[in-house]
């Protein structure tokens, strides 16, 4: 059995729908970052599999590139906020951060 397109997408659906929903239920910041990034590297596995079995060029890797530069950079940006909430609040649960509301 040849691992063909439809398998890429499979696995890259799953991806987006656990990343999707750890954003959705978790409360811990953290944890929604992490959900972001499972997003993130599904979208990346459907440039990959698009540009390799559809256009044959490079265009899908350098988005992928592109993707992961962001996804690090992100993630540094987001531990830095992470870390200043919990120094001013004592807590990283998102439910707990009224005040920022108004």
């Amino acid at each position: 059995m040849e691992i063909g397109l439809f398998h890429y997408l499979t696995v890259a659906a799953v991806l987006f729908g656990l990343g999707l929903l750890t954003v959705m239920t978790r409360r811990n910041t953290v944890g929604i970052l992490l959900g972001v990034e499972l997003i993130l590297n599904a979208a990346a596995l459907n440039f990959i599999a698009f540009d390799h079995f559809v256009v044959g060029g490079v265009s899908g890797q350098v988005f992928t590139v592109f993707i992961i530069v962001l996804a690090a950079s992100e993630a540094a940006i987001a531990l830095a906020i992470v870390l200043n909430v919990y120094r001013n609040y004592r807590s990283i649960m998102a439910d707990k951060l009224t005040s920022l509301r108004h």
